[in-house]
């Protein structure tokens, strides 16, 4: 549901980058390049990816593409679970209640309905292919997080949900013999003829480009988190898809909108360690560096305030003490229970010589989810022919402005669904006479000169995380405008023929369109702060900001 059409509000759209993004990154000659045909293309390996997959009919030939491993994704990491009604005394309408309010009423209520009710079906689903969730005397262990009324997060391994999800996953859609999958394969772009998308311009291993012929293409490519320097996502989440899609001219929209989790382990020189929410859903508290229980004065759910909330009161606090972070205490819960809940957040401290049953565990926000992306609709349709998207690189309207937590990999499995199936019955109509289309793109910039790529991408997610972060203001999102436009200008009209450099390049794109978008949202919602226009304006700015990508 578009909201400017439900509140008889015009929803702008908003140009970005305009001349200066290039519709393709490298030049090619389908005469000069291999040549790969398939029925439906699948452009990632998480989990809407698979559950998309394994949706493929009898004599339906598809081919999933991944740039790393099929276990490296933001699904593989996920450390919460899926949120589902199962206890008697929780209902469907509370889970909906739940998500609509976190959403900062920016949700659509039909796909938030929809979701919510297959939740158990799809659960059950991942049960038949072998996943162990946690269980307590043969029934579910359901567990609490931020945000909702009810027990009713089911986990796997304690706090390595993801993990045994994509174990399961991963082994059904080998076992099926319907799919092909090429790991270590870089999506550098769609291929798109009079508005229609035809498959994908890819690089292998070796480096050599392929073409990527499809009847159907499935865009599942995740997240973006790696454009801010505190993330809890892996090295691969750089918005590639988010790119590629609005250079193929897909509608994008809430690209202000990046939910950063509360409790990121925070030790100085080390990685960052998302800690899960189902601490909190346990009992942890939160507390400054004077030992002082701060949620009390920012929200009365206290520990359990959505993740948005949560974020924003933490970073409040690091202000008001001076200090680099806050800390999560579990010293008051029994230690053997926490041990067995949470043996992977155990592990990660004892890296470090914590005891997490002892020892204050230095927390700060990290990026973690993109709420914003490709605007599909409850079948997961884009704006492109031909184009499909499930997952985190979308905006289906199931979290609006603020995503609930658990309900990502619920998402991914229930548009994965019906992606998969939607797109297999399209292929399924086509005929198999695949045409070539005379596609040429010429350089833009020869690449004759040398970029200290790691230094700009290290700029990049600095600048990001200074002034586009947990809390925003016109003229720091002005500054980081500025900054952006100007490593647009030499970066994005750069001829790389790396990965590190493509990434690189849809590093800055997403970058753009967050920062322009967030600079036009002048209210707060959701995960949206500006501390400027501290308010939330429903008369104004109870709709969408769209982008689209000029044709030049």
């Amino acid at each position: 549901m578009d909201l400017s059409v439900a509140t008889g509000k015009t929803s702008p759209d908003i140009t970005a980058l305009g001349p200066q993004s290039p519709r393709y990154l490298v030049p090619f000659a389908p005469k000069e390049l291999a040549h790969y045909f398939t029925d439906v293309l699948i452009i990632g390996g998480g989990l809407a990816g698979l559950r998309a997959a394994n949706e493929m009919q009898p004599g339906v030939r598809c081919l999933v593409v991944t740039k790393d491993a099929i276990q490296e994704s933001n699904s593989n990491y996920a450390q919460g679970g899926i949120a589902s009604v199962w206890d008697p005394e929780d209902r469907f309408e509370d889970h909906v209640r739940d998500t609509l309010t976190a959403g900062g009423s920016l949700c659509d209520p039909v796909i938030v309905d929809t979701v919510v009710r297959e939740a158990p079906q799809r659960v059950l689903e991942l049960i038949q292919w072998g996943t162990r969730f946690d269980e307590h005397d043969g029934e579910l262990m359901l567990g609490r997080e931020g945000g909702h009324s009810h027990q009713r997060i089911v986990h796997a391994l304690g706090d390595a949900t993801g993990r045994e999800v994509m174990r399961a996953v991963i082994e059904r859609t080998r076992a099926s013999g319907r799919v092909t999958i090429w790991e270590q394969t870089f999506t550098i772009d769609l291929l798109t003829e009079d508005g229609v998308c035809r498959g994908a311009l890819v690089a292998r291993a070796d480096g050599q480009p392929v073409l990527l012929w499809a009847k159907q293409t499935i865009l599942c490519s995740g997240g973006c988190g790696q454009i801010y320097r505190e993330s809890t996502n892996p090295r691969v989440a750089t918005g590639d898809g988010h790119a590629l899609a609005y250079r193929a001219g897909a509608e994008l929209r809430d690209m202000e909108f990046m939910q950063f989790h509360p409790t990121v382990l925070y030790i100085a020189g080390s990685s960052r360690t998302l800690i899960t929410e189902a601490t909190r859903g346990a009992g942890a508290h939160l507390i400054d560096v004077h030992g002082y229980r701060f949620m009390q004065d920012y929200d009365q759910r206290l520990e359990l305030a959505p993740r948005d909330i949560v974020s924003q009161s933490i970073v409040t606090q690091m202000e008001k003490t001076q200090h680099s972070c806050v800390y999560l205490s579990l010293q008051h819960l029994d230690p053997v229970k926490v041990r067995e809940e949470f043996p992977g957040f155990a592990q990660a401290c004892r890296k470090f010589d914590l005891d997490i049953t002892r020892d204050r565990i230095p927390v700060r926000p990290g990026a973690h989810y993109m709420i914003g992306g490709v605007v599909v609709d409850m079948d997961g349709r884009t704006s492109v022919d031909g184009l499909w998207a499930a997952g985190e690189v979308t905006s289906t309207g199931l979290h609006g402005a603020n995503r609930l937590a658990s309900n990502s990999l619920l998402e991914g499995l229930v548009f994965g669904a019906r992606v998969g199936q939607m797109a297999s019955q399209a292929a399924a109509k086509m005929p198999d006479d695949f045409r070539v289309p005379k596609l040429n793109n010429e350089p833009t910039v020869v690449d004759g000169q040398t970029l200290d790529i790691s230094d700009i991408r290290n700029a990049l997610q600095s600048l990001m995380w200074r002034l586009v972060g947990v809390q925003r203001r016109a003229d720091r999102l002005e500054e980081a405008l500025g900054a952006i436009q100007s490593y647009s200008r030499y970066v994005l009209t750069y001829n790389f023929q790396s990965e590190a450099g493509w990434e690189l390049q849809n590093m800055i794109t997403v970058a753009h369109l967050m920062a322009q978008a967030a600079l036009a949202r002048t209210e707060s919602r959701g995960t949206h702060l500006r501390t400027d226009y501290p308010k939330l304006d429903e008369a104004n700015w109870h709709r969408h900001l769209k982008f689209i990508r000029p044709i030049v």
